[in-house]
């Protein structure tokens, strides 16, 4: 009885495996279904995503801003140096010594004939009092010689000394004057030597430089202190030989002081008759009186000088266009399409560009995204901010100095 219930279970085993198999080909097919459903999808939404017009034929979008009409007039500028009216550098000429004293720092006022400095100068005084000791004797011993020599020519008279006994008594006189004269030279190089050791100012103004303090070694020709004068400044610049006619003496001229960002006004005080034969350019002056003293020496200032006469341009902001030479490269809105345009140019200054009238006022001239432009392209057009206008600068003018310089 047990056989028959083996043999149904065997075949019961027997039959479950074919089953199975047939589900695995259906749960393939339905994932390559899936995955080639997915792909479809994701190529359709790239697809979608596509764009199908050429970036070429599309519109730009750029700002732009209206030409302006204006007035231009071609000016120069040049870079020079504001000089003191007079400048001295005070110092020992004729001894060597050492520093005693210095009496100012930089930026005292001092007066003509004030004491800046002394040097240890006792061997010069000491050599000047034995040349002034010298002097002495060898003058009492001419004033006897000449007294000898006088009574020599009344005996001569007389008879009662020869001729050539009188003569050699008056030149030993002579001698005696001679090497008098000859000492008395002496002092009075010995009396230069010991008034060296005081140094004075040589005319009224401010101390500029201290070089040198007490125990330090000096020699002649050393500067210890320098002294400017700056009731009156020089301002001093050289030019291109071409521009000798525009730096004429009495042209009017714009001086910008770098040093107290002042403008001022004024006119050309001298020019240089010659130009220097190694720069070729020649030197010019501005006279800048500053009783205040309040511009320092030695800085720099600009000088304006408007040459020729106005014109009739058209202006635009300098960063616009593209300079070449004297041609400007510029993009200018017709509609809806940017067109290149090449335009003479005139100057520019204070951040404008001032071009050829072939340049219409109102014309519409890209400012941002011009690099991305060609000649031909189509826009979208903003109108950018108006630039705050350049005021001009407050110019007052220079006075004329007073009195007479050196």
């Amino acid at each position: 009885m047990t056989t028959p219930k083996t043999n149904e279970s065997s075949s019961t085993e027997k039959a479950g495996p074919p089953k199975r198999r047939a589900i695995v080909p259906i749960a393939i097919g339905v994932g390559v279904v899936g995955v080639l459903a997915l792909g479809g999808a994701m190529m359709w939404l790239a697809d979608a995503k596509t764009n199908k017009v050429a970036l070429a034929t599309s519109a730009k979008p750029v700002t732009f801003i209206e030409a302006k009409s204006a007035t231009f007039r071609p000016s120069r500028t040049y870079i020079g140096t504001l000089d003191p009216w007079v400048q001295a550098s005070v110092g020992p000429q004729f001894v060597s010594a050492y520093v005693d004293t210095v009496l100012v720092r930089p930026g005292a006022a001092v007066r003509r004939g004030e004491i800046v400095a002394t040097l240890d100068c006792r061997n010069a005084s000491a050599a000047q009092q034995a040349i002034s000791s010298q002097a002495r004797a060898i003058d009492a011993r001419q004033k006897a010689m000449a007294s000898e020599a006088t009574r020599t020519q009344g005996l001569l008279e007389g008879g009662f000394v020869s001729p050539n006994e009188a003569e050699q008594k008056t030149a030993e006189s002579a001698s005696e004057l001679a090497q008098l004269e000859a000492t008395k030279a002496k002092l009075a190089s010995s009396a230069l030597e010991v008034n060296d050791c005081v140094l004075r100012a040589p005319f009224d103004g401010e101390i500029a430089q201290r070089a040198i303090d007490p125990g330090a070694f000096v020699r002649p020709g050393a500067a210890i202190v320098t002294v400017v004068d700056r009731n009156v400044i020089r301002m001093t610049a050289d030019v291109p030989e071409i521009d000798f006619g525009i730096v004429a003496p009495g042209a009017p001229i714009v001086l910008h002081v770098l040093a107290t960002n002042r403008d001022m006004a004024g006119v050309i005080a001298r020019r240089a008759p010659a130009a220097d034969p190694t720069t070729r350019t020649v030197h010019f002056e501005i006279d800048v009186p500053d009783p205040g003293r309040e511009i320092p020496v030695g800085t720099t200032g600009e000088v304006h000088i408007d040459v020729g006469e106005p014109s009739p341009a058209t202006e635009v902001p300098l960063y616009a266009a593209t300079l070449r030479g004297s041609k400007a490269t510029l993009f200018v809105i017709e509609g809806d399409v940017a067109h290149s345009r090449t335009i003479a140019v005139k100057g520019e200054a204070g951040g404008r560009l001032y071009l050829d009238t072939s340049l219409a006022a109102g014309a519409q001239v890209v400012t941002e995204g011009r690099a991305l432009l060609e000649d031909g392209d189509r826009v979208t057009a903003g109108q950018a901010a108006e630039p705050p206008p350049v005021s001009p600068p407050s110019t007052p003018s220079i006075a004329s100095a007073k009195g007479p310089r050196p």
